[in-house]
């Protein structure tokens, strides 16, 4: 099928991008890479009065250093975020998540804040941004906000963006140094999305875990933070954990849910023992035997 007739406007500009939008009155579309996007306009399931493409901005690319945080354009291509130095250094969970988001030709397209903005639950991009206590900077002509990503996802595609509004940013908040990288998901195909999958970080010290962000892909109608076993983790030490009983813990706020590509019994029952293989390889030797 062809896309519905629409507009087309390319502005150059944030402050131009959020007229146009307020302008629409609810009926324009933004589209970043159009990974999801074309072929939600060629079936017909979107059909925009206009459709705002935001890659002339050069504001809204890059990734650079904030006062204890790294800042993310919301335009910045997945290959651009997983290349970068900065996100190696400072984010390497995100860059573990980001390796398996689609293939090298989609990553090169496929960019961070159109990934969040469209909230896939079983997307790696989403779950990550919520692991790590990132913060959404959003702009209309209204003015700016920022949201902490606890409270960005809604339900199924569903966030806090209003009509006017246009995701600018993402800010992920610094981890102590040397902390753990945490990610593992399972998919049918590598580049499909994750059929179960964890993502996050721990951060130890002297055989005690001070902090824990961990967040579910897949397991719910949005990314799920597991905010009951972050709760049992932080403070807790290392040699008296028991991984078993910490995957029960983990899944306890999760609600998955059957479809064609697995039911929620396989994702609870998968879920389940990929948790307790992550602890058990990020913290290694250090565990009980």
């Amino acid at each position: 099928m062809k896309p519905a007739p629409f507009d087309y406007a390319r502005p150059a500009s944030i402050a131009e991008a959020c007229r146009l939008i307020d302008e629409a009155g609810g009926g324009a579309t933004l589209i970043a890479g159009g990974q999801t996007l074309m072929p939600l306009l060629n079936l017909r399931l979107a059909q925009p009065f206009v459709v705002v493409d935001l890659g002339a901005i050069a504001e809204l690319r890059g990734v650079t250093r904030g006062d204890s945080f790294t800042r993310i354009g919301a335009m910045t291509t997945q290959a651009e975020v997983l290349a970068d130095p900065l996100v190696q250094a400072n984010l390497p969970a995100l860059a573990r998540a980001l390796a398996h988001v689609g293939h090298h030709q989609t990553r090169n397209r496929g960019t961070l804040g159109g990934s969040i903005a469209f909230a896939e639950s079983a997307a790696e991009c989403p779950a990550t941004a919520l692991a790590l206590g990132a913060r959404m900077v959003l702009q209309s002509v209204r003015g700016q906000r920022v949201v902490e990503a606890d409270g960005f996802f809604l339900g199924p595609y569903q966030t806090v963006l209003e009509q006017d509004e246009m995701l600018l940013a993402v800010e992920f908040p610094d981890w102590p140094d040397g902390h753990i990288p945490l990610f593992r998901e399972v998919a049918r195909r590598p580049g499909d999305f994750a059929l179960t999958g964890l993502v996050g970080a721990l951060a130890v010290e002297g055989g005690v875990i001070v902090r824990a962000g961990i967040a579910w892909l897949a397991m719910g109608p949005t990314p799920v933070r597991a905010r009951a076993v972050e709760a049992a983790l932080a403070g807790a030490a290392i040699a008296t954990l028991d991984p078993a009983r910490l995957a029960d813990l983990a899944l306890s706020e999760c609600a998955p849910f059957d479809d064609k590509a697995a039911s929620a019994a396989y994702r609870l029952t998968v879920g389940r023992r990929l948790f307790a293989q992550v602890l058990r390889e990020a913290l290694g030797a250090r565990l009980a035997a």
